[in-house]
């Protein structure tokens, strides 16, 4: 079963005003190229080749710098009217990505890490997966969904942006998700409403013990959804501390 990717690069960026009144916030820039290009190319690495694209009403600035994509690859770009929350906005990209495994990128996140041994192992693996959960440590976990631990250290929980973090591993940005991705969404939005947040369904895998954690250890990960975390992700690849290469 082959994996597909969904980009989320839709909300407001409240963040970033008064850029993003202009421009959506993957197309601001990260030294001398924009947030989605990284993005993209982590996505293009690991070999996913189906990119659905979601974003708000400056998807056709995005789809005018991405265009049609690499050879070989399918670019879907949908258009999320108005912020309506992440269940609505994944919902949209259902009709692409129904009958497949799939990598869910939100697009303010950039890393260093590589995911084609994890893609390889979600389109070879007979039975479904699980799914595969990204964790840093964070001083100030409180903006992220942050792991529980039980007593063998073992995750057994995910609390989303809690005022008294029970750790400090944070978790989110970027998941891997097998074919049971959508059912468990649907219950899970039916359950919270407009409560709904990623954690919501990453907590389902985690408590049937179907989840795997990749730590980001000596690799790089970085937030880019406030001035301050863009400045420090624009140094970052100036310095070299990201990956240089052009990737469109």
């Amino acid at each position: 079963m082959k994996v597909k990717a969904i980009l989320v690069a839709g909300g407001y960026g409240s963040r970033l005003h008064p850029y993003t009144r202009y421009t959506q916030k993957t197309l601001l820039p990260l030294y001398n190229r924009p947030v989605i290009d990284y993005a993209l190319g982590t996505i293009r690495r690991a070999g996913i080749r189906d990119i659905t694209i979601i974003s708000n009403q400056f998807v056709g600035q995005i789809a005018k710098h991405v265009g049609q994509g690499l050879p070989g690859e399918r670019i879907h770009y949908v258009i999320e009217e108005e912020p309506l929350g992440v269940a609505h906005a994944l919902n949209l990209a259902r009709p692409y990505n129904a009958d497949a495994r799939l990598m869910v990128y939100f697009s303010d996140n950039i890393t260093t890490l590589e995911f084609r041994e994890h893609v390889n192992q979600f389109e070879t693996a007979a039975a479904p997966p699980g799914c595969l959960l990204i964790a840093r440590e964070e001083p100030h976990p409180e903006a992220f969904g942050v792991a529980v631990f039980d007593d063998k250290g073992v995750v057994c929980d995910i609390v989303e942006k809690p005022t008294s973090p029970p750790s400090n591993l944070a978790i989110g940005g970027i998941y891997m998700f097998d074919e049971r991705f959508w059912e468990r969404l649907d219950v899970a939005s039916n359950e919270r409403g407009e409560a709904f947040s990623i954690s919501d369904i990453t907590r389902t895998y985690v408590k049937a013990r179907e989840a795997s954690v990749l730590s980001v250890g000596k690799e790089t990960w970085v937030d880019c959804g406030t001035p301050d975390s863009l400045l420090l992700a624009s140094q970052m690849a100036k310095d070299g501390k990201l990956d240089p290469t052009p990737h469109r």
